[in-house]
């Protein structure tokens, strides 16, 4: 039974949580038009075409998808910040972030020609670079108010697809705090395992000691990493 109201109690706070967030959405509105402004209408819609069918070929989805992550980080209510977006993917996070005059980088492999022009019509610089377990990331010169990961998909190993534990996130987030400036923030957010869950409990433990606030798959480390 206490585990019952434990779960219980957690899912209130987490629907609170979303419906909240769902609601700044509405009040803090961000609309298209001026996003939109700044880039080629006639080339995204020849790229979309030349592409469809793959998954991020529609490209209005997927701007509206990002809408709202920039929405629910209040990005666009914050003075110009520098960021890092690991595995940029086709940069619709980052294009978004520009219109406010944020300092944009992205980081991926260079695998996608769909997402290589994408980039290229959004304007999005981005470092080419994979994340393996137990490597550091590339230098960049500089270091980032923001490192942001959506929807990770390098928490694996190559070999056996096997989730990372607690060893492998332990060298990510140590390399990513050096690449924080003060005050910096990580916010990631991870796929289900196939039982479900989003995290490990010895991962989701790890996080939370390291200062983590954990709602099912976000993962956000509000002030850096906490010894």
């Amino acid at each position: 039974m206490k585990i019952h109201r434990k779960l219980a109690k957690l899912a209130r706070r987490e629907t609170y949580r979303r419906g909240w967030r769902r609601a700044q959405r509405s009040i803090f509105r961000l609309p298209f038009g001026p996003v939109l402004a700044g880039v080629d209408q006639r080339r995204l819609k020849q790229i979309q075409e030349r592409y469809a069918g793959q998954k991020y070929a529609d490209i209005d989805h997927w701007l509206r998808v990002n809408r709202e992550r920039v929405q629910d980080l209040k990005l666009h209510r914050v003075p110009p910040k520098r960021m890092l977006d690991l595995g940029c993917g086709g940069g619709f996070f980052l294009f978004i972030l520009k219109t406010f005059n944020h300092s944009v980088l992205g980081l991926d492999i260079d695998e996608s020609p769909l997402f290589r022009e994408l980039l290229e019509a959004f304007g999005v610089p981005r470092t080419v670079s994979r994340i393996e377990p137990l490597k550091p990331l590339p230098e960049f010169q500089q270091q980032f108010d923001w490192i942001t990961a959506f929807s990770i998909g390098f928490d694996r190993h190559p070999e056996t697809l096997v989730r990372w534990g607690t060893k492998e996130w332990d060298f990510l987030l140590r390399d990513l705090q050096r690449h924080l400036a003060p005050g910096g923030k990580i916010y990631l957010t991870v796929n289900p395992l196939p039982d479900g869950r989003y995290l490990t409990a010895e991962v989701r433990d790890f996080f939370a000691s390291h200062g983590a606030d954990i709602e099912r798959e976000r993962i956000f480390f509000k002030k850096g990493i906490c010894p």
